[in-house]
């Protein structure tokens, strides 16, 4: 047994609960497996959806919780008396929290561009505090506060002069965003892939910064891929997994988006759905601040239907091996999401399943399928397998 024995329930996820520490100002502990974390002060402008989660998006609270920091989140009424206070408030309740450690190091997210003016002249009076992200509009860059510590600035818009970039300073532009509220949910301006971006880039800020919270993202993807593949249980694999999660299989077009839709997908058409002898043969691994990409041959045999990969296919008993590669997204240390690509044309030549030629349309020729078989996986195992550009050689025929 490498992992957790499957024959006993997974731990439950953690159930987030708000304390209300001053009017505008409340705490939120760690949702991480690991339950303890750094602390982060918050600026957003309400938390009126503080524990929400629609379509699969979780409020900023949950978000930064999720990655595993203990969260102060700020509200604008809050500063409307006395900022210094607030910031004091919020240390000292970060110090006083045992989910809160280490206790030394806190990161600040400034997600309205007034917000961050009216405390950035204050942080000098708080060394703990020793990074920061904020979001504005690049209409307002000439008018942001100065920062006292190193600071990554999401500005919505295009920029006016090549954007700096220095140990203290990351400056990041976004020229379709329309406005800075590109990355708070739940209103009109909100961009899903904009703002998933720039949390990753805040990460990286952030953790190299603070050099917490890390996890062992490698780890983490083995333990999932372990219970998908090797224990196959549907529950612990889940188990893995944030609160909403989703997998997209972007092929086949299949998948899950949720907890309940992809819990359905691996106990109905994915974990009880691959072959005895199914082998994932890594070639290659890139760790980033938040995910996993991997290259590698997914081996089998064909020997039954395989609905996520060949839908509608009855079993051809052939063997494949077939080059994918997944992009993994770890928020914390539970994974996020999946997107798993895989050359489905040789996926169906392996299965004898194509022809080498097709009528091409309108002509009384036929065009030869710039498709190829087990050499696929041949050349992503070895850079020197066979010659090179031999399809360049490939032309049309006339219909046989």
């Amino acid at each position: 047994m490498i992992y957790a024995d499957i024959s006993k329930p997974p731990a439950p996820l953690p159930q987030p609960h708000i304390q209300t520490l001053a009017d505008g100002v409340s705490l939120l502990l760690p949702l991480s497996r690991r339950g303890v974390g750094p602390g982060l002060i918050l600026l957003i402008s309400s938390i009126d959806k503080a524990l929400s989660i629609e379509e699969g998006v979780p409020s900023l609270p949950l978000k930064w919780a999720e990655e595993g920091y203990t969260v102060v989140t700020v509200e604008r009424k809050a500063l409307e008396t006395s900022p210094s206070e607030i910031l004091n408030v919020a240390e000292k309740s970060l110090g006083q929290c045992e989910k809160c450690e280490p206790k030394d190091v806190i990161g600040l997210a400034a997600y309205e561009p007034e917000m961050w003016n009216t405390v950035a002249q204050f942080l000098p009076d708080f060394p703990k505090i020793t990074s920061a992200v904020v979001y504005a509009d690049s209409s307002s860059q000439p008018s942001l506060a100065p920062s006292p510590i190193p600071t990554a600035f999401h500005f919505a818009g295009k920029p006016e002069t090549q954007p700096e970039r220095s140990s203290q300073r990351m400056e990041y532009f976004y020229p379709a965003a329309k406005s800075h509220l590109f990355a708070t949910p739940f209103q009109e301006h909100f961009n899903y892939n904009t703002e998933a971006l720039s949390h990753t880039r805040n990460l990286t800020l952030l953790k190299g910064q603070m050099k917490c919270p890390t996890f062992d993202l490698e780890a983490i993807w083995d333990e999932h891929t372990w219970y998908e593949f090797s224990d196959r249980s549907v529950e612990h694999t889940m188990s893995t997994m944030v609160q909403e999660p989703y997998v997209n299989h972007i092929p086949t077009l299949t998948g899950g988006v949720g907890r309940e839709s992809l819990t359905h997908l691996y106990r109905h058409n994915f974990i009880f759905n691959n072959s005895a002898d199914t082998e994932l043969e890594l070639i290659s691994r890139t760790i980033g601040i938040d995910r996993v990409v991997d290259e590698f041959i997914f081996k089998f045999t064909h020997d039954q239907e395989i609905d996520w990969l060949l839908p509608g296919i009855p079993p051809t008993h052939r063997y494949a091996e077939i080059p994918f590669a997944a992009v993994v997204n770890i928020r914390g240390d539970r994974l996020y999401h999946e997107h798993i690509t895989w050359d489905q044309g040789t996926a169906l030549a392996q299965l004898g399943l194509l022809p080498e030629y097709l009528p091409l349309p309108g002509t009384n020729l036929e065009y030869r399928l710039p498709v190829t078989g087990v050499e696929t996986a041949a050349k992503l195992r070895s850079r020197n397998y066979g010659p090179s550009n031999e399809m360049f050689k490939y032309q049309t025929r006339p219909r046989q």
